[in-house]
């Protein structure tokens, strides 16, 4: 079996922000102007309780115009800081936002042409929380915590050089009292917490497919009164989330001890700080600066930790998403429009999932224009190649060439327009005809070229009728119909239709027939026929049995 790329529950956290890095460069001039603005209005910030410090003095010297001269800058100080928060936050706010839409339509893009065989092996749960829940974790990276790291490790940084203006011996009791014990705790967290988000992550991606499983077989589920095993198997994802939160929760708790150093910090501070106003060391506003700083510090360095701890889910979210572009990347290969013919030849070609091989060395030609019915028993393999013809699956061995050219060679976008399959079950959107028709264009003229007008006339509000949820109010011949509308606009020179298994009433049999004979015109029809009515109207048959040709 050809190698699928598998997406990792728990990808490696390591280097993601430089890997991140790629999807913000093309921002880098609003990333750099939304963090010189922030790191201008930090610095603002850490500016004042200096100014604070200084007009104590001030006034405790009765110095009137000094004290004048300090509370005018700490009225600049403070507008300042406001107008220049205020436009970081526009800044980094509109950067996030491109980035985000960016990121979205990229892995939206990526997953829609991924490879069929890749989607079948991962659940679809999971695939959507990378594409939804994790693209709203980079969201909130972008938008919050990019700014907030910036800015709390900038005033931490500012407050620093300020105190140790201030006074070097007062600072460096602060440095020794807290920089260990918080070094420590950040480590303990840290190691605690890298394991239990990803664990959390993964957990929550397990409940979110087993909900979305449960919602899509709710009929089944309901019919044949198996809610029992399907709420004990939801029971068994919620009681692994819960779990999985819980050890969240408790590597949170080690940030919460930072409280406790920071009482200490503050008594040993004041303690110090007395003694040396005592000793005429420093000075009232010395220590007046101190106190207020390092209450702003304490703070900063609180949002500091809660803002790693975001981070590290952050980082979780982010290696998700890039596990996804990364597995979904498609080849380096140069690729071409195909050939000028539309003969479709199949050489030597084998397919498995998994171990088991499903075709053995088939081989087969389809010239340009035939009309060709493809028969055998259920898990013969009929599926299955009509998906190797279309160019959905890459053969495991062997080729499949449209006018000499191997479809894995041909542009994604050519091989889909001169290929299209109308499988049994066609999918459809919540919404209108129209809107299920997927184009721009006026649909009417395929509808009549194919006999399906009176069809359209006859729904209530032709183009225009609501189909319901999934297309819930048509039946699976006319979810065929559909499809071969969608075929027609295409204009394709091949056409493969994945005949209907369902009893048909005569008018959509009749109506199906119709469209198909009026589909084959100057383009090759192969059907996968399950009624001896459709077969007879052939005049090749080909016939698979176990995976090889049975006669043709």
């Amino acid at each position: 079996m050809a190698e699928i790329r598998m997406l990792n529950e728990e990808p490696e956290l390591r280097g993601v922000l430089r890997r991140v890095w790629p999807y913000l460069r093309p921002h880098r001039r609003l990333l750099t102007a939304g963090v010189t603005v922030n790191l201008l209005s930090t610095l603002a910030l850490s500016l004042v309780p200096a100014v604070v410090g200084r007009a104590t003095d001030a006034l405790l010297d009765l110095d009137r115009d000094r004290l004048l001269q300090l509370c005018a800058l700490l009225f600049v100080l403070v507008i300042a800081r406001m107008v220049l928060l205020r436009q970081a936050e526009i800044l980094l706010v509109r950067l996030g936002e491109r980035v985000v839409r960016d990121l979205r339509d990229r892995a939206v893009e990526r997953l829609a042409a991924a490879p069929l065989r890749f989607l079948e092996t991962h659940r679809g749960g999971d695939l959507l929380q990378r594409v939804t829940v994790e693209v709203a974790e980079l969201a909130a990276f972008v938008r919050q915590q990019i700014p907030d790291l910036i800015s709390l490790t900038g005033y931490v940084v500012f407050t620093a050089v300020v105190l140790f203006t201030s006074s070097w011996q007062l600072a460096s009791l602060l440095v020794v009292l807290f920089a260990p014990a918080m070094w420590l705790i950040g480590r303990r967290f840290r190691r605690a917490a890298g394991d239990a988000y990803a664990g959390e992550a993964a957990a929550e991606a397990q409940v979110t497919a087993a909900v979305r499983e449960t919602l899509e077989a709710r009929e089944q589920v309901q019919a044949a009164d198996a809610a029992g095993p399907w709420r004990q198997r939801l029971g068994e994802r919620l009681d692994a989330w819960f779990a999985a939160v819980r050890r969240t929760q408790k590597a949170l708790t080690w940030l919460e001890t930072a409280w406790i150093v920071q009482g200490v910090v503050t008594a040993g501070l004041l303690l110090a700080g007395g003694a040396m106003v005592a000793a005429q060391t420093v000075t009232v506003g010395v220590v007046v600066t101190f106190v207020l700083a390092s209450r702003e510090l304490f703070s900063s360095v609180d949002d500091l930790t809660y803002v790693a701890g975001e981070l590290v889910g952050s980082q979780v979210g982010l290696a998700r998403l890039l596990d996804l572009l990364d597995a979904t990347e498609p080849p380096a290969r140069e690729r071409t429009g195909g050939g000028a013919g539309s003969d479709l030849a199949v050489e030597g070609v084998c397919f498995g999932y998994g171990p088991d091989r499903v075709l053995h060395e088939v081989s087969l030609e389809f010239p340009a224009g035939s009309r060709v019915a493809l028969v055998g028993e259920t898990g013969s393999g009929k599926t299955t190649l009509a998906k190797l013809l279309c160019g959905l699956y890459t053969p495991d061995a062997g080729t499949v060439r449209l006018g000499g050219t191997d479809l894995a060679g041909m542009d994604e976008r050519e091989l889909r327009r001169r290929l299209v399959l109308v499988p049994q079950q066609v999918h459809l959107i919540t919404g209108t005809l129209a809107e299920n028709l997927f184009t721009d264009a006026d649909p009417m003229p395929a509808v009549r070229q194919l006999g399906l007008a009176d069809w359209v006339a006859s729904l209530p509000d032709g183009l225009d009728t609501h189909l319901g949820p999934r297309g819930a109010h048509l039946s699976a011949g006319e979810r065929q119909l559909i499809g071969l509308i969608r075929a027609a606009l295409l204009t394709p020179d091949v056409v493969i239709l994945d005949e209907a298994t369902a009893d048909l009433d005569p008018a959509t049999a009749h109506r199906i027939e119709t469209a198909v004979a009026q589909l084959h015109t100057a383009r090759t029809l192969i059907v996968i026929a399950h009624r001896q009515a459709t077969i007879e109207r052939f005049p090749c048959v080909v016939r698979l049995a176990g995976g090889v040709l049975a006669g043709a």
